[in-house]
Protein backbone atom coordinates (compact mmCIF):
# COMPACT_ATOMS: atom_id res chain seq x y z
CA UNK A 1 0.00 0.00 0.00
CA UNK A 2 1.35 3.43 -0.91
CA UNK A 3 2.27 5.38 2.24
CA UNK A 4 -0.01 8.11 3.49
CA UNK A 5 1.38 11.45 4.56
CA UNK A 6 -0.53 11.24 7.84
CA UNK A 7 -2.28 8.44 9.69
CA UNK A 8 -4.75 9.57 12.35
CA UNK A 9 -5.78 6.96 14.92
CA UNK A 10 -9.22 7.79 16.26
CA UNK A 11 -12.08 9.63 14.54
CA UNK A 12 -13.33 11.38 17.64
CA UNK A 13 -13.51 14.95 18.90
CA UNK A 14 -9.93 15.63 17.78
CA UNK A 15 -9.44 13.14 14.93
CA UNK A 16 -12.32 14.42 12.79
CA UNK A 17 -11.04 17.97 13.12
CA UNK A 18 -7.54 16.90 12.05
CA UNK A 19 -8.89 14.92 9.11
CA UNK A 20 -10.66 18.01 7.85
CA UNK A 21 -7.87 20.53 8.36
CA UNK A 22 -5.01 18.33 7.10
CA UNK A 23 -6.81 17.60 3.83
CA UNK A 24 -8.09 21.11 3.10
CA UNK A 25 -5.22 22.18 0.86
CA UNK A 26 -5.29 18.93 -1.14
CA UNK A 27 -1.54 18.35 -0.76
CA UNK A 28 -1.57 15.57 1.81
CA UNK A 29 -2.97 12.03 1.75
CA UNK A 30 -4.58 11.20 5.08
CA UNK A 31 -5.79 7.92 6.54
CA UNK A 32 -8.30 8.17 9.40
CA UNK A 33 -8.84 5.00 11.45
CA UNK A 34 -11.83 4.49 13.72
CA UNK A 35 -12.40 1.40 15.88
CA UNK A 36 -16.16 1.95 15.84
CA UNK A 37 -18.63 2.22 13.01
CA UNK A 38 -20.56 4.93 11.21
CA UNK A 39 -22.77 7.40 13.11
CA UNK A 40 -25.99 6.20 11.47
CA UNK A 41 -28.19 5.84 14.56
CA UNK A 42 -30.81 8.61 14.65
CA UNK A 43 -30.38 8.72 18.44
CA UNK A 44 -26.85 10.06 17.92
CA UNK A 45 -28.22 13.10 16.11
CA UNK A 46 -31.21 13.78 18.40
CA UNK A 47 -29.68 15.61 21.38
CA UNK A 48 -31.64 13.82 24.10
CA UNK A 49 -30.58 10.52 22.53
CA UNK A 50 -27.31 10.64 24.48
CA UNK A 51 -29.16 8.73 27.21
CA UNK A 52 -29.42 5.75 24.84
CA UNK A 53 -25.65 5.33 24.58
CA UNK A 54 -24.45 4.73 28.14
CA UNK A 55 -24.70 0.96 27.80
CA UNK A 56 -24.62 0.54 24.01
CA UNK A 57 -21.50 -1.40 22.93
CA UNK A 58 -22.09 -0.40 19.29
CA UNK A 59 -21.03 3.18 20.04
CA UNK A 60 -19.37 2.99 23.47
CA UNK A 61 -16.16 1.36 24.75
CA UNK A 62 -18.01 0.71 28.05
CA UNK A 63 -14.95 1.28 30.20
CA UNK A 64 -15.02 1.42 33.99
CA UNK A 65 -12.50 2.20 36.68
CA UNK A 66 -10.74 -0.37 38.86
CA UNK A 67 -12.32 -0.92 42.30
CA UNK A 68 -11.03 1.57 44.86
CA UNK A 69 -11.76 1.71 48.59
CA UNK A 70 -12.02 5.52 48.39
CA UNK A 71 -15.22 5.11 46.34
CA UNK A 72 -16.61 2.03 48.10
CA UNK A 73 -14.83 -0.39 45.76
CA UNK A 74 -17.29 0.39 42.99
CA UNK A 75 -16.64 0.02 39.27
CA UNK A 76 -17.76 3.43 38.06
CA UNK A 77 -18.73 3.51 34.36
CA UNK A 78 -16.47 5.57 32.08
CA UNK A 79 -18.25 5.78 28.71
CA UNK A 80 -16.08 6.70 25.72
CA UNK A 81 -17.28 7.10 22.14
CA UNK A 82 -16.57 4.20 19.79
CA UNK A 83 -18.12 5.60 16.62
CA UNK A 84 -17.39 8.31 14.08
CA UNK A 85 -17.30 11.50 16.12
CA UNK A 86 -16.11 9.60 19.20
CA UNK A 87 -17.36 11.05 22.46
CA UNK A 88 -18.69 14.12 20.62
CA UNK A 89 -21.32 11.75 19.18
CA UNK A 90 -22.51 10.43 22.54
CA UNK A 91 -21.85 13.24 25.04
CA UNK A 92 -24.28 15.67 26.67
CA UNK A 93 -23.55 18.41 24.06
CA UNK A 94 -22.59 21.12 26.59
CA UNK A 95 -20.27 23.72 25.05
CA UNK A 96 -17.90 25.04 27.73
CA UNK A 97 -14.30 26.14 27.19
CA UNK A 98 -13.19 26.60 30.79
CA UNK A 99 -11.56 29.60 32.38
CA UNK A 100 -8.98 31.95 30.93
CA UNK A 101 -6.79 31.06 33.91
CA UNK A 102 -6.75 27.38 32.88
CA UNK A 103 -4.86 28.12 29.69
CA UNK A 104 -2.68 30.80 31.21
CA UNK A 105 -1.65 28.14 33.73
CA UNK A 106 -0.71 25.81 30.86
CA UNK A 107 1.59 28.54 29.56
CA UNK A 108 3.04 29.14 33.02
CA UNK A 109 4.00 25.47 33.10
CA UNK A 110 6.28 26.15 30.13
CA UNK A 111 3.96 25.34 27.21
CA UNK A 112 4.67 28.16 24.82
CA UNK A 113 1.75 29.09 22.60
CA UNK A 114 -0.97 27.73 24.91
CA UNK A 115 -2.09 30.78 26.91
CA UNK A 116 -5.72 31.85 26.62
CA UNK A 117 -4.86 34.62 24.17
CA UNK A 118 -2.98 32.03 22.08
CA UNK A 119 -5.82 29.50 21.93
CA UNK A 120 -8.81 31.86 21.66
CA UNK A 121 -8.39 32.23 17.86
CA UNK A 122 -8.75 28.45 17.53
CA UNK A 123 -11.93 28.38 19.59
CA UNK A 124 -13.28 31.12 17.36
CA UNK A 125 -12.09 29.38 14.18
CA UNK A 126 -14.11 26.22 14.83
CA UNK A 127 -17.26 27.97 16.02
CA UNK A 128 -20.46 28.80 14.20
CA UNK A 129 -21.94 30.78 17.05
CA UNK A 130 -25.70 31.22 16.71
CA UNK A 131 -25.41 34.67 18.33
CA UNK A 132 -22.85 35.85 15.78
CA UNK A 133 -19.17 36.72 15.94
CA UNK A 134 -17.52 38.97 18.50
CA UNK A 135 -14.26 39.22 20.41
CA UNK A 136 -14.79 35.84 22.05
CA UNK A 137 -16.80 33.96 19.43
CA UNK A 138 -16.65 33.02 15.79
CA UNK A 139 -19.33 32.56 13.15
CA UNK A 140 -19.18 30.53 9.98
CA UNK A 141 -16.98 27.75 11.38
CA UNK A 142 -17.89 24.07 11.11
CA UNK A 143 -19.11 23.55 14.69
CA UNK A 144 -22.67 24.57 15.48
CA UNK A 145 -23.05 26.30 18.87
CA UNK A 146 -26.57 27.29 19.83
CA UNK A 147 -28.92 28.40 22.59
CA UNK A 148 -31.96 26.58 23.89
CA UNK A 149 -34.93 27.81 21.87
CA UNK A 150 -37.30 28.33 24.78
CA UNK A 151 -36.57 28.87 28.48
CA UNK A 152 -37.85 26.48 31.14
CA UNK A 153 -39.49 27.77 34.31
CA UNK A 154 -37.52 25.38 36.54
CA UNK A 155 -34.24 26.66 35.09
CA UNK A 156 -35.42 30.25 35.42
CA UNK A 157 -36.17 29.59 39.10
CA UNK A 158 -32.73 27.99 39.56
CA UNK A 159 -31.00 31.10 38.19
CA UNK A 160 -33.28 33.45 40.17
CA UNK A 161 -32.62 31.64 43.45
CA UNK A 162 -28.87 31.76 42.90
CA UNK A 163 -29.16 35.50 42.21
CA UNK A 164 -31.18 35.94 45.41
CA UNK A 165 -28.21 34.51 47.32
CA UNK A 166 -25.83 36.96 45.67
CA UNK A 167 -24.40 34.85 42.85
CA UNK A 168 -23.94 36.77 39.60
CA UNK A 169 -25.88 36.00 36.44
CA UNK A 170 -24.25 35.35 33.10
CA UNK A 171 -25.58 34.83 29.61
CA UNK A 172 -22.26 33.56 28.27
CA UNK A 173 -20.05 31.08 30.10
CA UNK A 174 -17.53 31.38 27.26
CA UNK A 175 -17.25 35.14 27.34
CA UNK A 176 -15.13 37.50 29.44
CA UNK A 177 -16.48 36.24 32.80
CA UNK A 178 -16.88 32.52 33.46
CA UNK A 179 -18.44 32.92 36.92
CA UNK A 180 -22.17 32.98 37.54
CA UNK A 181 -25.45 31.24 36.74
CA UNK A 182 -27.27 31.04 33.43
CA UNK A 183 -28.37 28.91 30.51
CA UNK A 184 -25.85 26.65 28.76
CA UNK A 185 -25.11 26.55 25.05
CA UNK A 186 -24.94 23.26 23.15
CA UNK A 187 -22.96 21.87 20.23
CA UNK A 188 -26.07 21.70 18.07
CA UNK A 189 -27.41 23.25 14.91
CA UNK A 190 -31.13 23.46 14.08
CA UNK A 191 -31.95 21.12 16.94
CA UNK A 192 -29.53 18.38 15.87
CA UNK A 193 -26.23 17.35 17.42
CA UNK A 194 -23.19 19.01 15.88
CA UNK A 195 -20.63 16.27 16.52
CA UNK A 196 -17.20 16.54 14.97
CA UNK A 197 -18.22 13.76 12.58
CA UNK A 198 -21.07 15.93 11.30
CA UNK A 199 -19.34 19.30 11.51
CA UNK A 200 -15.82 18.45 10.35
CA UNK A 201 -15.65 14.95 8.87
CA UNK A 202 -18.77 14.89 6.73
CA UNK A 203 -17.67 17.73 4.40
CA UNK A 204 -14.09 16.42 4.33
CA UNK A 205 -15.11 12.93 3.15
CA UNK A 206 -15.80 14.35 -0.29
CA UNK A 207 -12.06 14.90 -0.76
CA UNK A 208 -10.09 12.31 -2.65
CA UNK A 209 -7.06 12.72 -0.40
CA UNK A 210 -8.93 11.47 2.71
CA UNK A 211 -9.45 7.76 3.32
CA UNK A 212 -11.68 6.83 6.28
CA UNK A 213 -11.64 3.24 7.59
CA UNK A 214 -14.20 2.25 10.23
CA UNK A 215 -14.25 -0.84 12.45
CA UNK A 216 -10.45 -0.63 12.39
CA UNK A 217 -8.99 -1.41 15.82
CA UNK A 218 -5.42 -0.11 16.01
CA UNK A 219 -3.19 -2.68 17.70
CA UNK A 220 0.26 -1.09 17.56
CA UNK A 221 2.37 1.70 16.15
CA UNK A 222 5.15 0.58 13.82
CA UNK A 223 8.67 1.92 14.30
CA UNK A 224 11.93 2.01 12.45
CA UNK A 225 14.26 2.55 15.37
CA UNK A 226 12.77 5.56 17.11
CA UNK A 227 10.76 6.82 14.16
CA UNK A 228 7.07 5.99 13.80
CA UNK A 229 6.45 4.63 10.32
CA UNK A 230 2.90 3.31 10.40
CA UNK A 231 0.07 1.59 12.22
CA UNK A 232 -1.10 -1.98 12.42
CA UNK A 233 -4.85 -2.46 12.81
CA UNK A 234 -7.41 -5.27 12.74
CA UNK A 235 -10.52 -5.03 10.60
CA UNK A 236 -13.02 -7.87 10.22
CA UNK A 237 -10.54 -10.27 11.78
CA UNK A 238 -7.72 -9.40 9.38
CA UNK A 239 -4.52 -7.60 10.30
CA UNK A 240 -3.70 -4.65 8.04
CA UNK A 241 -0.56 -2.52 7.93
CA UNK A 242 -0.67 1.14 6.90
CA UNK A 243 2.46 3.21 6.35
CA UNK A 244 3.03 6.92 6.97
CA UNK A 245 5.74 8.89 5.21
CA UNK A 246 5.03 11.92 7.39
CA UNK A 247 3.52 11.36 10.83
CA UNK A 248 1.38 9.04 12.91
CA UNK A 249 -1.07 11.05 15.03
CA UNK A 250 -2.85 9.50 18.00
CA UNK A 251 -6.29 10.93 18.70
CA UNK A 252 -7.81 8.09 20.68
CA UNK A 253 -8.42 10.12 23.84
CA UNK A 254 -7.14 9.91 27.38
CA UNK A 255 -7.79 6.16 27.65
CA UNK A 256 -6.93 4.78 24.23
CA UNK A 257 -3.92 6.93 23.31
CA UNK A 258 -1.77 5.92 26.30
CA UNK A 259 -2.94 2.33 25.87
CA UNK A 260 -1.76 2.22 22.24
CA UNK A 261 1.56 3.87 23.14
CA UNK A 262 2.17 1.29 25.84
CA UNK A 263 1.19 -1.62 23.57
CA UNK A 264 3.67 -0.24 21.04
CA UNK A 265 6.60 -0.06 23.46
CA UNK A 266 6.37 3.60 24.53
CA UNK A 267 5.69 3.90 28.25
CA UNK A 268 6.99 2.90 31.68
CA UNK A 269 9.71 0.38 30.74
CA UNK A 270 9.32 -1.90 33.76
CA UNK A 271 5.55 -2.13 33.32
CA UNK A 272 5.89 -2.90 29.61
CA UNK A 273 8.49 -5.61 30.16
CA UNK A 274 6.23 -7.25 32.74
CA UNK A 275 3.79 -7.83 29.90
CA UNK A 276 6.40 -9.00 27.39
CA UNK A 277 6.47 -5.82 25.34
CA UNK A 278 9.74 -4.68 23.77
CA UNK A 279 10.58 -1.16 24.92
CA UNK A 280 11.03 1.44 22.19
CA UNK A 281 11.22 4.37 24.61
CA UNK A 282 11.07 4.45 28.40
CA UNK A 283 8.37 7.05 29.05
CA UNK A 284 7.14 6.84 32.66
CA UNK A 285 4.61 9.62 32.02
CA UNK A 286 2.56 7.65 29.48
CA UNK A 287 -0.67 6.76 31.26
CA UNK A 288 0.18 8.80 34.34
CA UNK A 289 -1.44 12.02 35.62
CA UNK A 290 -5.04 10.97 34.84
CA UNK A 291 -7.53 13.64 35.91
CA UNK A 292 -11.31 13.77 35.75
CA UNK A 293 -14.16 15.79 37.22
CA UNK A 294 -15.68 13.80 40.08
CA UNK A 295 -19.32 14.69 40.66
CA UNK A 296 -22.44 13.86 42.61
CA UNK A 297 -26.11 14.10 41.68
CA UNK A 298 -28.62 15.59 44.09
CA UNK A 299 -32.14 14.46 43.18
CA UNK A 300 -35.37 16.30 43.99
CA UNK A 301 -39.08 15.57 43.78
CA UNK A 302 -40.82 18.39 41.93
CA UNK A 303 -44.18 19.86 43.02
CA UNK A 304 -45.26 20.50 39.43
CA UNK A 305 -45.49 18.00 36.53
CA UNK A 306 -43.08 19.86 34.26
CA UNK A 307 -40.05 17.56 34.04
CA UNK A 308 -38.90 15.06 31.45
CA UNK A 309 -40.09 12.31 33.81
CA UNK A 310 -43.65 13.58 33.40
CA UNK A 311 -43.38 13.85 29.63
CA UNK A 312 -41.90 10.41 28.96
CA UNK A 313 -43.93 8.54 31.59
CA UNK A 314 -47.14 9.72 29.90
CA UNK A 315 -47.75 8.25 26.41
CA UNK A 316 -49.77 11.24 25.18
CA UNK A 317 -47.24 13.80 26.41
CA UNK A 318 -44.45 11.69 25.01
CA UNK A 319 -46.12 11.71 21.58
CA UNK A 320 -46.54 15.48 21.79
CA UNK A 321 -42.85 15.88 22.57
CA UNK A 322 -41.95 13.78 19.53
CA UNK A 323 -44.16 15.96 17.37
CA UNK A 324 -42.71 19.12 18.89
CA UNK A 325 -39.22 17.97 18.02
CA UNK A 326 -40.14 16.71 14.55
CA UNK A 327 -41.82 19.94 13.50
CA UNK A 328 -40.06 22.59 15.57
CA UNK A 329 -36.75 21.00 16.63
CA UNK A 330 -37.60 22.12 20.16
CA UNK A 331 -38.67 20.66 23.48
CA UNK A 332 -37.12 17.96 25.61
CA UNK A 333 -35.68 16.00 22.68
CA UNK A 334 -33.57 19.03 21.74
CA UNK A 335 -32.19 19.19 25.27
CA UNK A 336 -28.62 18.42 26.30
CA UNK A 337 -27.51 16.74 29.50
CA UNK A 338 -27.87 20.00 31.44
CA UNK A 339 -29.92 23.06 30.58
CA UNK A 340 -28.65 25.66 33.04
CA UNK A 341 -25.63 25.82 35.30
CA UNK A 342 -23.59 27.87 37.68
CA UNK A 343 -19.84 28.24 38.21
CA UNK A 344 -19.22 29.22 41.80
CA UNK A 345 -16.52 29.50 44.43
CA UNK A 346 -16.77 27.49 47.63
CA UNK A 347 -14.73 30.15 49.46
CA UNK A 348 -14.23 33.86 48.75
CA UNK A 349 -10.48 33.25 49.01
CA UNK A 350 -10.59 30.93 45.98
CA UNK A 351 -9.40 32.91 42.96
CA UNK A 352 -11.83 31.42 40.41
CA UNK A 353 -14.86 29.08 40.53
CA UNK A 354 -14.00 25.60 41.77
CA UNK A 355 -17.48 24.05 41.47
CA UNK A 356 -19.79 23.61 38.48
CA UNK A 357 -23.41 23.03 39.47
CA UNK A 358 -25.96 22.27 36.78
CA UNK A 359 -29.63 21.44 36.64
CA UNK A 360 -31.06 18.55 34.65
CA UNK A 361 -34.77 18.34 33.99
CA UNK A 362 -35.10 14.64 34.84
CA UNK A 363 -34.16 12.14 37.52
CA UNK A 364 -33.17 8.48 37.67
CA UNK A 365 -31.27 6.22 40.03
CA UNK A 366 -28.42 6.13 37.52
CA UNK A 367 -27.73 8.03 34.31
CA UNK A 368 -29.01 6.09 31.32
CA UNK A 369 -31.47 4.06 33.39
CA UNK A 370 -35.27 4.29 33.60
CA UNK A 371 -36.61 7.63 34.78
CA UNK A 372 -38.27 7.85 38.17
CA UNK A 373 -42.08 7.49 38.10
CA UNK A 374 -42.48 10.80 39.96
CA UNK A 375 -41.89 14.38 38.82
CA UNK A 376 -38.19 14.81 39.39
CA UNK A 377 -35.11 16.81 38.52
CA UNK A 378 -31.44 16.68 39.48
CA UNK A 379 -28.47 18.87 40.16
CA UNK A 380 -25.00 17.70 39.21
CA UNK A 381 -22.34 19.17 41.47
CA UNK A 382 -18.90 18.86 39.88
CA UNK A 383 -15.40 19.34 41.30
CA UNK A 384 -13.58 21.49 38.75
CA UNK A 385 -9.94 21.27 39.81
CA UNK A 386 -9.21 17.92 41.46
CA UNK A 387 -5.91 17.41 43.22
CA UNK A 388 -6.12 13.61 42.94
CA UNK A 389 -4.18 12.00 40.09
CA UNK A 390 -4.62 8.55 38.58
CA UNK A 391 -3.32 6.22 35.90
CA UNK A 392 -4.26 4.30 32.75
CA UNK A 393 -2.12 1.17 32.37
CA UNK A 394 -2.37 -1.87 30.13
CA UNK A 395 -3.20 -5.16 31.84
CA UNK A 396 -1.58 -7.31 29.15
CA UNK A 397 -0.12 -7.24 25.64
CA UNK A 398 -3.58 -8.00 24.24
CA UNK A 399 -4.77 -4.87 22.39
CA UNK A 400 -8.39 -5.95 22.83
CA UNK A 401 -8.22 -6.07 26.63
CA UNK A 402 -9.31 -2.78 28.22
CA UNK A 403 -6.60 -1.05 30.25
CA UNK A 404 -6.73 -0.61 34.01
CA UNK A 405 -8.27 2.81 34.68
CA UNK A 406 -7.47 4.05 38.18
CA UNK A 407 -8.66 7.65 38.66
CA UNK A 408 -7.93 7.69 42.42
CA UNK A 409 -11.00 9.80 43.09
CA UNK A 410 -11.04 11.47 46.53
CA UNK A 411 -7.50 10.34 47.34
CA UNK A 412 -6.64 13.94 48.23
CA UNK A 413 -8.69 15.22 51.19
CA UNK A 414 -9.31 18.66 49.70
CA UNK A 415 -11.22 17.11 46.77
CA UNK A 416 -13.85 15.67 49.09
CA UNK A 417 -13.96 18.79 51.24
CA UNK A 418 -14.52 21.07 48.24
CA UNK A 419 -17.22 18.89 46.73
CA UNK A 420 -19.03 18.63 50.06
CA UNK A 421 -19.04 22.45 50.29
CA UNK A 422 -20.42 22.60 46.75
CA UNK A 423 -23.24 20.23 47.67
CA UNK A 424 -24.20 22.24 50.75
CA UNK A 425 -24.19 25.45 48.71
CA UNK A 426 -26.42 23.76 46.15
CA UNK A 427 -28.83 22.79 48.92
CA UNK A 428 -29.02 26.45 49.94
CA UNK A 429 -30.04 27.38 46.40
CA UNK A 430 -32.69 24.63 46.36
CA UNK A 431 -34.11 25.97 49.62
CA UNK A 432 -34.29 29.56 48.35
CA UNK A 433 -37.32 31.01 46.55
CA UNK A 434 -38.42 30.87 43.84
CA UNK A 435 -36.80 27.45 43.33
CA UNK A 436 -37.90 26.29 46.78
CA UNK A 437 -41.52 26.58 45.61
CA UNK A 438 -40.84 23.78 43.11
CA UNK A 439 -39.07 21.43 45.52
CA UNK A 440 -41.34 18.94 47.23
CA UNK A 441 -38.46 17.10 48.91
CA UNK A 442 -34.88 15.99 48.48
CA UNK A 443 -34.95 12.40 47.21
CA UNK A 444 -31.18 11.85 47.25
CA UNK A 445 -29.19 12.00 49.39
CA UNK A 446 -32.21 12.91 51.53
CA UNK A 447 -32.67 14.55 54.94
CA UNK A 448 -30.74 11.84 56.79
CA UNK A 449 -27.55 13.08 55.11
CA UNK A 450 -27.12 16.38 56.90
CA UNK A 451 -23.57 16.84 58.18
CA UNK A 452 -20.45 17.30 56.07
CA UNK A 453 -19.23 13.89 57.22
CA UNK A 454 -22.51 12.30 56.08
CA UNK A 455 -22.23 14.06 52.72
CA UNK A 456 -18.65 12.87 52.24
CA UNK A 457 -19.78 9.31 52.85
CA UNK A 458 -22.57 9.82 50.31
CA UNK A 459 -19.93 11.00 47.78
CA UNK A 460 -17.87 7.88 48.36
CA UNK A 461 -20.85 5.61 47.80
CA UNK A 462 -22.66 7.46 45.01
CA UNK A 463 -20.25 9.87 43.31
CA UNK A 464 -19.22 9.32 39.70
CA UNK A 465 -17.08 10.58 36.86
CA UNK A 466 -18.14 13.45 34.64
CA UNK A 467 -16.74 11.55 31.63
CA UNK A 468 -13.92 14.10 31.27
CA UNK A 469 -10.68 12.04 31.45
CA UNK A 470 -7.58 14.02 30.46
CA UNK A 471 -3.82 14.44 30.90
CA UNK A 472 -2.52 10.87 30.45
CA UNK A 473 -0.06 12.02 27.74
CA UNK A 474 0.73 15.31 29.43
CA UNK A 475 2.20 18.24 27.50
CA UNK A 476 5.09 19.98 29.19
CA UNK A 477 8.55 21.48 29.01
CA UNK A 478 9.98 19.03 31.54
CA UNK A 479 11.49 15.66 30.67
CA UNK A 480 8.68 13.79 32.44
CA UNK A 481 6.14 15.21 29.99
CA UNK A 482 5.01 12.88 27.19
CA UNK A 483 4.67 15.52 24.47
CA UNK A 484 6.19 18.94 23.92
CA UNK A 485 4.34 22.15 23.13
CA UNK A 486 3.98 21.07 19.49
CA UNK A 487 2.43 17.79 20.71
CA UNK A 488 5.33 15.69 19.40
CA UNK A 489 6.13 12.65 21.54
CA UNK A 490 9.46 13.27 23.24
CA UNK A 491 12.31 11.12 21.97
CA UNK A 492 10.29 9.77 19.01
CA UNK A 493 10.22 11.10 15.47
CA UNK A 494 7.07 11.21 13.36
CA UNK A 495 4.66 10.69 16.26
CA UNK A 496 2.24 13.13 17.90
CA UNK A 497 -0.64 12.93 20.31
CA UNK A 498 -3.58 15.26 19.64
CA UNK A 499 -6.49 14.85 22.03
CA UNK A 500 -7.56 15.56 25.61
CA UNK A 501 -4.74 13.41 26.97
CA UNK A 502 -2.20 16.19 26.29
CA UNK A 503 -3.79 18.70 28.69
CA UNK A 504 -1.21 19.65 31.34
CA UNK A 505 -4.07 20.14 33.80
CA UNK A 506 -7.80 19.63 33.48
CA UNK A 507 -9.85 22.64 32.40
CA UNK A 508 -12.56 24.11 34.65
CA UNK A 509 -15.52 22.78 32.70
CA UNK A 510 -16.59 20.29 30.04
CA UNK A 511 -13.76 19.00 27.88
CA UNK A 512 -15.18 18.59 24.37
CA UNK A 513 -14.75 22.21 23.25
CA UNK A 514 -11.12 22.36 24.49
CA UNK A 515 -10.34 19.10 22.69
CA UNK A 516 -11.63 20.53 19.42
CA UNK A 517 -9.48 23.61 20.00
CA UNK A 518 -6.42 21.41 20.63
CA UNK A 519 -6.96 19.72 17.26
CA UNK A 520 -7.45 23.03 15.46
CA UNK A 521 -4.17 24.35 16.83
CA UNK A 522 -2.37 21.05 16.24
CA UNK A 523 -3.41 21.01 12.59
CA UNK A 524 -1.81 24.40 12.07
CA UNK A 525 1.39 23.25 13.76
CA UNK A 526 1.54 20.02 11.74
CA UNK A 527 1.07 21.85 8.44
CA UNK A 528 3.62 24.49 9.43
CA UNK A 529 6.19 21.82 10.30
CA UNK A 530 5.51 20.04 7.00
CA UNK A 531 6.10 23.27 5.08
CA UNK A 532 9.50 23.60 6.74
CA UNK A 533 10.41 20.14 5.45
Amino acid sequence: MEPYDYIIVGAGSAGCVLANRLTENGRHRVLLLEAGGADRSPWIHIPLGYGKHFTNPKVNWLYSNEPDAAVANRRIPQPRGKVLGGSSSINGLVYIRGQREDYDHWRQLGNEGWSFDDVLPYFRKSEDQERGADEYHGAGGPLGVSDRKTPHELCDAFIESAAALGYPRTDDFNGPNHEGFGYLQLTSRNGRRSSTAVAFLRPARKRKNLHVVTNAHATRILFDGRRATGVEYVQNGKTVTARASGEVILSGGAINSPQLLQLSGVGPAQHLRQHGIDVVADHPGVGDNLQDHFNIRLVYRCRKPLTLNDALNNPLRGALELARYAFRRDGYLAMGASVAAGFLRTDPAVATPDIQASITLFSADKIGEKLHPFSGFSSIVRLLRPESRGTVMIKSADPFEPPAIQPNFLHRPRDGETLVKGCQLMRQIMNTEPLADYVESEYAPGPNVASDADMLEFLRNSGATSFHPVSTCRMGADEAAVVDARLAVRGIDGLRVVDASIMPAIVSGNTNAPTIMIAEKAADMILADAALG
